[in-house]
């Protein structure tokens, strides 16, 4: 298993450790709930040094990341952060990721750590235009500060004044006296904060001094578990259960990161188009449990009498609402909100109502 350069750290606080994306990684430290509303009241630090990151960059750069991501890069200013995912060629989706105009003819793709080859094979096998493309993904390491207090925590470790940083946008300076550090205004969490970028060499540095200036918010190391839990709470996708390589972004919700502009040719424009154009047979929606019982990934949904109608693709637990909440794709004439529909958890059928994402 890989290591990211703050196993060591992870492991003096006793983190609960286990293998994800081929790396080793902590899954919870004092329990997902207390971590979960660690972060929704205060603050807390999740280590995505496993993610991936892709540096493409020449006169051909935008180009390239226009033909193979579904949004629109050409709206990008220097500074600017962006959504979106890769098509597949087949109305799939290969991932989701962040795309950063970093400097002229420079951008950074930021993918999901269990598609870092897969994505590397698929812009490689893409960059018929001649980009230079780099997998950076080694050399970095990224840190989370997510949660009400993330700001007042990192305004003491940098002079450049964090709140002037618009969401979703970024700026590379210096924190804890490290310099080149990408401060960027994004995460999963829907909590605000940073998302943190800084060669692997500085990376215990940074980690000792943001806890340092988080102490008196009783800052807490924060796991996979509850990084889950939260962005389920946002109605957030994860790539691997709400979209694959056999959804696409429209059937996700995702077509406000699809753009059909006439200057803009990307992979599978067409295709998605007539999915915009004549409808799709199912859709990813958000429901909360009306019935107790937790919802989890594959379980049927199915109507009053009993016929399947779809499946869920995540579910939980809520912390906030402590109440079971969950995402599924449902047929799309019986996906109307504030529909009644049942969840099959083992013999018994749940109800349940589809609702509006976010859920708090």
């Amino acid at each position: 298993m890989k290591q990211t350069a703050f196993n060591a750290i992870h492991k003096e606080l006793k983190a609960k450790m286990v293998e994800f994306a081929g790396f080793e990684m902590p899954i919870e430290y004092t329990g997902i709930n207390n971590e979960h509303m660690q972060v929704r009241n205060s603050v807390g630090v999740f280590d995505v040094s496993h993610m991936g990151e892709f540096w493409v960059k020449g006169p051909n750069a935008l180009s390239f990341v226009q033909k193979v991501t579904s949004n629109d890069a050409s709206k990008l200013k220097v500074g600017d952060a962006q959504y979106s995912c890769f098509p597949n060629g087949k109305g799939g989706i290969v991932d989701d990721l962040l795309v950063y105009y970093y400097e002229d003819q420079k951008y950074l793709l930021v993918v999901n750590a269990s598609n870092i080859e897969k994505d590397w094979k698929w812009c490689v096998e893409n960059n018929t235009m001649g980009a230079e493309l780099e997998n950076a993904s080694d050399q970095i390491s990224q840190l989370a500060i997510q949660g009400p207090k993330a700001l007042e925590t990192l305004q003491k470790l940098t002079e450049i004044d964090l709140s002037q940083i618009p969401y979703y946008s970024f700026i590379t300076g210096s924190i804890a006296n490290i310099k080149d550090v990408i401060i960027s205004n994004t995460g999963y969490t829907g909590a605000g904060g940073f998302e943190l970028y800084m060669h692997n060499e500085d990376a215990a540095l940074v980690w000792k001094a943001i806890f340092e200036a988080g102490a008196e918010f009783d800052i807490q190391a924060i796991g996979l578990g509850a990084r889950d839990t939260l962005r389920l709470e946002m109605g957030y996708c994860l790539y691997g259960n709400d979209i694959d390589d056999t959804t696409s972004p429209i059937e996700a919700g995702l077509g406000w990161i699809t753009k059909f502009t006439e200057d803009k040719d990307f992979i599978d424009k067409e295709i998605l188009f007539a999915q915009k154009s004549e409808g799709i047979k199912q859709r990813l929606r958000g429901f909360k449990m009306l019935d107790r019982g937790i919802p989890r990934k594959d379980y049927p949904i199915v109507d009053e009498n009993d016929n399947v109608i779809g499946k869920v693709s995540s579910g939980t637990q809520s912390p906030v609402l402590k109440q079971g909440i969950g995402m599924g794709y449902i047929h799309t004439d019986q996906a109307k909100l504030g529909s009644v529909i049942y969840i099959k958890v083992r013999n018994r059928k749940l109800k349940a109502e589809i609702v509006k994402t976010p859920f708090i």
